[in-house]
């Protein structure tokens, strides 16, 4: 496979950082990276189209679908080729995911790590495409018709990707009388309905179960972190970073628990009265601190922080009525914004915790929006146009490997100008996967 006279988006190679290097230097690095998935395709026309797609996500062209892409990097008779490529195609995605998944732990693989949940949604202006519904659009604000989906990412003092994703069927989609949608679409017939917190957890599981990635946090965002249950399913041994919402509770003191000397009490309760997060916020005794948190991708980030030890509140049912009781001693960080704009930020770290990693923490934590931003703005993530499943998921994984190769680009070709030439560095990865 050759790569020449290829003209990438000016304005990714700005966002990456990728000015210095020269686009031969790109190439270069870009074919040897793009031949470690030469494994997974069942022939040389899979290789071919692959290779295409990724270019295409690369390059300067305002749509990066599937006719734009076809039309520059190879004819018009090879539309059709693309359309099967990512609908009916014989492409062995779950190898070309291991691949990436295995050269992603590669390449960013560090003890400091961080695995980041979040969720992305889709506007769509029709019906017809998979797991399609009015529902909240996290886009647009509002609810809308679109597609919701949840990921995963990765972050360590080495860099930062995806490390994988999956599309969201509402409840709806999986009743009888969306049978005929559910067949138009290629879902496969042993998916059923799970929450988007349910899919997060078992991609975390899975993620953290394959041994490829030093995972020392988890962080998420409060439509996960506000739910107690998916903290308690989160694995053994990571300590969770979880921005959580206003009305959270607890306690601000450690509480006795006492019953109650009225008539009939049996049930322990607090001794004193659990209260909420944004109350810890507006409590001017406990000040604002002015503090710098890291290096963002502009610079220096500066953030006014309120950190403090509380314990959980956490409720027990009974008979009548559920009654707070004490859990844990956590970690809470409130940040305020220049906008005025204040977010929550629970965690189990223990306690010695210094502050300054906490800081680096809120940092490390929107790197998958980061993510999202750099895939979305660059890289077509939204520009699919497929309705099915298959489509859907095959666009993504190619939407990540070709973020991934941005990352490996600005990671092995920077260190060292001396070794672009014979691409050493960008081969030993390929040579340890197998490649």
């Amino acid at each position: 496979m050759l790569i020449n006279n290829h003209p990438y988006d000016p304005a990714l190679i700005g966002t990456m950082h990728l000015e210095s290097i020269t686009e031969e230097e790109i190439n270069f690095c870009l074919q040897n990276y793009l031949s470690c998935y030469k494994e997974c395709m069942a022939n040389s026309a899979q290789m071919k189209y692959f290779s295409a797609f990724i270019l295409g996500l690369l390059s300067d062209l305002d749509r990066k679908s599937i006719e734009p892409i076809a039309l520059r990097y190879m004819n018009e008779s090879a539309v059709r080729g693309f359309q099967d490529f990512f609908k009916r195609g014989t492409l062995n995605l779950p190898a070309v995911k291991n691949k990436y998944q295995e050269l992603l732990g590669q390449t960013l693989s560090s003890a400091d790590g961080m695995l980041c949940i979040d969720e992305t949604d889709f506007p769509k202006k029709g019906t017809h495409s998979v797991g399609v519904a009015r529902q909240y659009c996290g886009q647009l604000g509002k609810r809308e018709n679109c597609q919701a989906s949840v990921f995963v990412s990765y972050i360590s003092s080495r860099g930062y990707g995806l490390v994988d994703g999956e599309l969201y069927l509402p409840l709806a989609w999986m009743s009888p009388e969306y049978e005929d949608m559910r067949k138009a679409c290629a879902v496969p017939e042993s998916k059923t309905f799970r929450t988007k917190n349910e899919i997060a957890i078992e991609m975390v599981k899975k993620i953290q179960q394959c041994g490829r990635y030093g995972i020392k946090w988890i962080g998420c965002d409060s439509s996960f972190g506000s739910d107690k249950v998916f903290l308690s399913s989160l694995p053994e041994g990571v300590c969770y970073f979880a921005n959580v919402k206003s009305a959270h509770l607890v306690f601000r003191k450690y509480p006795k628990m006492i019953i109650p000397k009225h008539k009939g009490a049996i049930h322990p309760r607090p001794s004193i009265p659990p209260i909420s997060i944004s109350a810890i916020a507006a409590d001017e005794t406990i000040p604002w601190e002015k503090t710098s948190l890291g290096n963002g991708s502009k610079g220096p980030v500066e953030a006014e922080i309120k950190c403090l030890r509380i314990w959980e509140c956490c409720k027990s049912p009974n008979h009548k009525k559920e009654t707070a009781r004490l859990g844990e001693e956590q970690w809470l960080i409130v940040r305020k914004y220049e906008d005025g704009s204040i977010k929550y930020i629970i965690s189990n770290a223990p306690k010695e915790t210094p502050q300054k990693v906490l800081n680096e923490l809120l940092l490390k934590r929107w790197s998958i929006e980061q993510c999202f931003e750099e895939c979305k703005s660059y890289l077509g993530m939204g520009h699919y146009e497929t309705r099915s499943y298959t489509g859907w998921e095959r666009h993504m994984q190619m939407v990540m490997i070709a973020h991934l190769a941005t990352q490996i680009i600005r990671n092995e070709l920077k260190k060292s100008k001396s070794n672009h030439a014979n691409g050493q560095e960008i081969d030993s990865i390929c040579n340890k996967s197998g490649g």
